[in-house]
């Protein structure tokens, strides 16, 4: 499972020596482990690395297990360096060569699919649920006071008195309301022990409204759905439906990011569109979000001193007098430097650019 640290190691990993990354889709839909086979061996077609080939394709053939739905694979034999993750959520095949992992289809795939907490709840209890990368990673459940109800007839017929139906009511929302409290502390633990970042609710309309009313703001805030569950669901059920819910929310959440960084760079002020501005705010620190058009690349110039990053060559860095060297892709160093400064980097798929032409933007601190 590919972690927070997994990814800080992979940012910061640089050889004197070239990385062979790979990705491989292995998606049953896709085929058998002997068709994702073929498909690795055509993708090496593209790169001439004998050595690194070698060891990746004796991976693939005597120690990976062909569970999940994609695989990534870092190899640098000169180096001795070898990375390997089998994820639970698809990516798209493809091969990289540089001196760093290639990890711009990793960029936000933990903000989109990381620290989902999932909580299905009734009137006495809840089932709490921590998946990571579609994974599950933790599950509790907590069980409170039986909510009883007494037979028709059994007691007085007037309103407010013990056993009558205003006092059943009553006794039924108390015994509700003291197992929510109990289950708002246990859950808002298990989401802070989890590192719980984006939440879905299920349970009855009823029962989820109660439970998100009660739940304290700093919380509510990363609720970002809900949806019909019974306290039986399986855990596969659960999964499928917080991933499901999970896609919907970050388009929406993308879409939005986008059409605001349009719009904040078409009035000159907290945004900014195409590779030249992006770039250069990269290099300024002011990226807050940034946006990028998956698939999207661009050879460019790195200063060896300093990083700043330029489209065509200079003879000599204007910020530190350093020396500038070709590389193959300015856009993934742009994604680098971001997520090393904490940014976050959001890869997405719509069809709809910035403006026409344009392929990347960003989204200013200031």
């Amino acid at each position: 499972m590919l972690t927070d640290l997994d990814l800080h190691e992979l940012l910061n990993y640089k050889a004197d020596y070239p990385v062979l990354s790979v990705y491989l889709n292995t998606e049953p839909e896709a085929g058998n482990a002997e068709a994702h086979r073929l498909r690795l061996r055509s993708l090496l077609k593209e790169v001439n690395m004998p050595e690194d080939e070698e060891v990746v394709i004796r991976y693939f053939d005597h120690q990976h297990n062909w569970s999940g739905r994609s695989v990534v694979v870092f190899s640098c034999v000169k180096a001795d360096y070898f990375k390997s993750y089998t994820l639970a959520v698809p990516l798209q095949s493809r091969v990289r060569i540089n001196n760093q992992p290639h990890i711009k289809p990793l960029a936000n795939l933990l903000d989109s699919y990381g620290g989902y907490g999932v909580v299905v709840v009734d009137k006495q209890g809840a089932r709490l649920f921590s998946f990571h990368l579609g994974e599950l990673r933790e599950q509790e459940g907590l069980m409170g006071e039986a909510v009883r109800h007494t037979k028709r007839g059994g007691g007085s017929s007037f309103p407010g008195r013990r056993g009558g139906t205003a006092g059943q009511t009553e006794y039924v929302a108390e015994v509700t309301e003291r197992n929510m409290r109990d289950v708002i502390d246990f859950s808002t633990h298990f989401f802070s022990e989890n590192n719980v970042r984006r939440i879905l609710i299920g349970g009855t309309d009823e029962n989820v409204s109660l439970f998100r009313s009660m739940l304290p703001k700093s919380w509510q805030s990363l609720v970002i759905g809900a949806f019909p569950a019974s306290m039986t669901a399986t855990h596969p059920e659960i999964l499928e439906k917080a991933m499901q819910l999970g896609h919907e929310a970050e388009r929406q959440r993308e879409a939005k990011l986008l059409d605001t960084v349009t719009t904040e760079a078409a009035k000159g002020r907290a945004g900014v569109i195409g590779l030249d501005g992006t770039l250069d705010a990269v290099r300024q620190g002011r990226v807050q979000n940034l946006l990028v058009r998956a698939g999207y690349r661009a050879p460019g110039y790195e200063c060896q001193t300093c990083g700043y990053l330029v489209l065509q060559l200079m003879d000599i860095c204007p910020y530190c007098g350093g020396i500038f060297k070709e590389i193959p892709d300015a856009v993934e160093m742009a994604v680098r430097q971001v997520m090393k400064l904490g940014a976050e980097v959001e890869v997405y798929e719509s069809e709809q650019p910035f403006l026409e032409g344009a392929n990347i933007g960003a989204l200013l601190r200031y």
